[in-house]
């Protein structure tokens, strides 16, 4: 006979969840006690103290219960950002929907977080970073406390950190304090870190381990001693973010120009065949062969002292070298030898620097053995001092004249205009030197 069974409804076990679920429920309950433990205290803090943050959120509180959260006025009521930059921020903060979160990361933020951030500063990191205010509280926490604890940074460097880019990866998926405990050390200090982290912000985006090192272990390879790829760096940071194959292919390239490796001018090789594909590298050696009248190999020899005249488009170059074939009437060979003056700028220093040194040799103020290439290299306080005060009473307004050309207020042909007037003009032609070489100066 059958007999049928009853289960107690009251002892019916509950199924178990899955492993993914309860995984994830256990992480949302210990997140919960962290932000719990470290952040009641900095909210309870930034509640009780008269800082900027708390006197403008009581002011809003009454404004706050009677209309919607707005994300715009909040930052510029809260965060002190400008209405131009509030609409530029505030699509990046749309889910949004109340000041709790954006309170909790600003109370971080500020004085009473510890980081001593003015409200000045908080509008500018906010401003440049506006996905801050969104990312979890605790998360910004654990990477405060990781920056001012295993990185070993003051809380003043953690602000200089956030207002030089380093916002960014403040809420980041990974903690970049093991990053700046190799680029500190490696760029010497921590200021000319944030010199670079300004220009190549992803330094810190990068994995140091396996993007990095392997990089920089590459360049020392070919020759470049540590202080040449911090030298490097200080200039061409992206260079070590590269994928470490990719930099392979790019040092095989610069030492296919015929620049050794052991050579100063390597650097610049790698720098500038890292910048241009191989079609643009070839197309402007042809270019520069074709203008120049030279062999392939005077052009290699040329590129091996200065490889970064290749960096520089056809339409640049073609009017440096006009200039001086035609104007300077300077030799193809003299060019080849000196190819640092196809890096100089053709309106603020080649040209200008001609014309004055044309009409002090026409007016008899100087000898006609002026080295041209010498006086293009000086900087420009030498060259002003030696070629224009001292000859200010002769060529009333040259000085004026000029430094509105270097400074790109007046193009090079207002100062050839300013010389060629009735004071300045003689009947007589006149000569300077460049080297061993006699250049016929022109009234043009």
């Amino acid at each position: 006979m059958l007999r049928c069974e009853h289960k107690n409804p009251t002892t019916t076990k509950k199924p178990l969840l899955p492993p993914t679920r309860r995984r994830r429920r256990r992480r949302r309950r210990g997140a919960m006690l962290h932000l719990r433990n470290h952040l009641l205290p900095l909210l309870h803090a930034a509640s009780s103290s008269s800082s900027p943050l708390h006197l403008t959120r009581h002011r809003l509180l009454s404004t706050a219960a009677r209309s919607p959260f707005s994300v715009e006025h909040y930052l510029v009521a809260t965060c002190g950002l400008t209405a131009a930059h509030a609409r530029r921020a505030s699509p990046k903060l749309s889910r949004l929907n109340s000041a709790s979160n954006p309170d909790a990361v600003l109370a971080l933020l500020s004085s009473t977080g510890g980081l001593s951030l003015s409200r000045a500063d908080l509008a500018a990191v906010v401003a440049a970073e506006p996905r801050l205010l969104r990312a979890r509280p605790g998360t910004i926490a654990r990477r405060i406390a990781s920056l001012l604890g295993a990185a070993g940074l003051s809380a003043p460097q953690v602000g200089r950190l956030l207002l030089s880019g380093g916002a960014a990866h403040l809420a980041a998926s990974s903690d970049v304090s093991p990053k700046l405990a190799f680029w500190v050390p490696f760029l010497g200090s921590f200021d000319m870190f944030l010199k670079i982290l300004r220009r190549c912000n992803a330094i810190l985006a990068t994995d140091v381990d396996k993007v990095v090192r392997p990089n920089v272990a590459l360049l020392g390879e070919c020759g470049l001693g540590v202080c040449d790829i911090v030298q490097m760096t200080q200039t061409a940071a992206w260079l070590l973010t590269f994928n470490p194959e990719r930099l392979k292919v790019v040092v095989r390239r610069a030492e296919e120009l015929g620049v050794p490796t052991s050579s100063w001018a390597f650097k610049d090789a790698v720098c500038t065949v890292a910048r241009n594909n191989e079609g643009t590298i070839a197309a402007r050696m042809e270019f520069l062969r074709g203008t120049l009248g030279c062999s392939m190999d005077k052009l290699r020899s040329a590129i091996s002292r200065k490889p970064s005249i290749l960096g520089f488009s056809e339409k640049t170059l073609r009017g440096k070298i006009e200039f001086l074939l035609t104007k300077v009437q300077l030799e193809p060979e003299y060019i080849l030898q000196r190819p640092v003056m196809l890096t100089l700028s053709l309106d603020k220093r080649l040209a200008p620097r001609h014309y004055v040194l044309q009409a002090l040799v026409e007016k008899g103020l100087i000898k006609n053995d002026v080295d041209y290439y010498s006086c293009v290299c000086f900087g420009n306080e030498h060259f002003v001092a030696r070629y224009i005060d001292r000859h200010e009473d002769a060529l009333p307004g040259l000085t004026d004249a000029y430094a509105a050309v270097h400074a790109g207020k007046s193009p090079a042909q207002s100062l050839t205009q300013h010389l060629q007037t009735d004071r300045y003009r003689s009947d007589g032609e006149a000569t300077y030197l460049l080297g061993n070489q006699p250049v016929r100066m022109e009234d043009k």
